[in-house]
């Protein structure tokens, strides 16, 4: 059984950092595309980074900010962000992709239940 598990969200002040990480399990996913989306209230879900080998792609919104690493030994990819802005504030998702258009969620195979990030101004 496949399973996405985020953790390290929580609150921070504007400007703070945070590092998101994703154990995946049940799979192999060398050859996954990984990534993540964010869900704040009222919006739709958002593309934020994914990392397919070592071609990494960012949503506007985050370029400079927000870096995605990947483990593959350990099935483990990782959202470092910095300059943590109130806007950010969100639920993030893990999810993995096996093909497809990797900035829109319906190439995404696999999702995680996601870890709320939240920052205060």
């Amino acid at each position: 059984q496949v399973q996405l598990v985020e953790s390290g969200g929580g609150l921070v002040q504007a400007g703070g950092s945070l590092r998101l990480s994703c154990a995946a399990s049940g799979g192999t996913f060398s050859t996954y595309a990984m990534g993540w989306f964010r869900q704040a209230p009222g919006k739709e879900r958002e593309f934020v980074a994914t990392r397919r080998w070592s071609i990494t792609y960012y949503g506007d919104s985050v370029k400079g900010r927000f870096t995605i690493s990947r483990d593959t030994a350990k099935n483990t990819v990782y959202l470092q962000m910095n300059s943590l802005k109130p806007e950010d504030t969100a639920v993030y998702y893990c999810a993995a992709a096996r093909s497809g258009d990797l900035y829109t969620s319906r190439a995404y195979n696999y999702w995680g239940q996601g870890t709320q990030v939240t920052v205060s101004s």
